[in-house]
C-alpha cells in the first residue's frame, strides 16, 4: 500500500492505494472511514488483480478518520456523516477517479460500501467511460431512483432484505426501478442486515450473505473489468 495526495481546489487529501498494475477501482468509504475494513477489502482487491484506490472522504472534517467498528464508532461515525458536504464530496470522488486513471493498465470501476454505496451510485451518475459500478446497501439510492437514466456501465446493486436502516419497501422500490434495464443487476440478501459484508464488525456481519454477495462482486467485476 502507498499513499498519495490529491489536490482541489480548496486543499488536499490522502488517496490510498493498493496494487501495482491491471484495472482500477475506485473503493469508497463507508462511514467508519478507511480502516481494518476498507483496507481489508482493498487488499482482497488488489488480490484479484485490480489497483485499487481509496480516498480520506472526511478529510475536511476529521482527516484520517477510522473509527472503531462499535456502537461508540457508530455514533461518532454518524456524525461526520451529517457534516459530510456531499457535493465537494462528488468533486473529491471524481479528483480520486482521475489519479486513479493514470495509475492502471486498463478500465476503471466504482465499489462502495453503505455511505459509499450511496456516493459510487452517484458518481456513476456523473462520471464518464467507467467500466462497473457496484453499491453495496446505499441508503440514497432509493430516493434517487431518477438517476438510473445517467448510468449507462454495468451497475449491480447489494441490499440486506432485513436492514433495519433501509426499509425493505425501499429495498423494494430499487428492485421495480431497475426491472428490464439489461445494464443492472439486483441483489437482495433477505436474511441480512446492514453492512452485512463488514467482517470487522461483529454487530453486522452475516457470513453467508456477505459470501454469497462477494461471489456476486467478484463474478461481476470479472466480466465487466476484467483483469486478464
Amino acid at each position: 500500500m502507498s499513499t498519495r495526495t490529491v489536490v482541489v481546489p480548496d486543499g488536499e487529501f490522502a488517496l490510498r492505494v493498493w496494487g501495482t498494475e491491471g484495472p482500477g477501482i475506485l473503493l469508497v468509504q463507508e462511514i467508519y472511514g478507511v480502516g481494518a475494513y476498507m483496507e481489508a477489502v482493498a487488499e482482497d482487491l488488489a488480490a484479484l488483480g485490480y489497483v485499487v484506490a481509496a480516498p480520506d472522504l472526511f478529510w475536511r472534517i476529521r482527516p484520517g478518520w477510522a473509527a472503531a467498528h462499535d456502537e461508540e464508532g457508530l455514533k461518532a461515525s454518524l456524525e461526520l456523516a451529517s457534516q459530510f458536504d456531499a457535493e465537494k464530496g462528488l468533486d473529491d470522488l471524481e479528483a480520486s477517479l482521475e489519479a486513479l486513471r493514470g495509475l492502471t493498465t486498463g478500465g476503471v470501476g466504482l465499489l462502495g460500501f453503505c455511505f459509499g454505496g450511496t456516493f459510487a451510485y452517484l458518481l456513476g451518475a456523473r462520471a464518464d467511460d467507467l467500466s462497473a459500478v457496484v453499491s453495496f446497501y446505499g441508503s440514497g439510492v432509493p430516493d434517487q431512483l431518477g438517476l438510473l437514466d445517467q448510468i449507462e456501465c454495468p451497475l449491480q446493486f447489494h441490499f440486506g432484505g432485513s436492514d433495519p436502516y433501509i426499509a425493505r419497501e425501499k429495498v423494494a422500490a430499487v428492485e421495480k426501478a431497475v426491472e428490464g434495464r439489461a445494464n443492472v443487476e439486483m441483489h437482495v440478501e433477505e436474511d441480512a442486515g446492514h453492512a452485512f459484508h463488514n467482517r470487522k464488525a461483529p454487530m453486522f456481519y452475516n457470513p453467508e450473505a456477505a459470501a454469497r454477495a462477494w461471489r456476486l462482486t467478484e463474478e461481476f467485476l470479472a466480466r465487466h473489468l476484467p483483469t486478464k
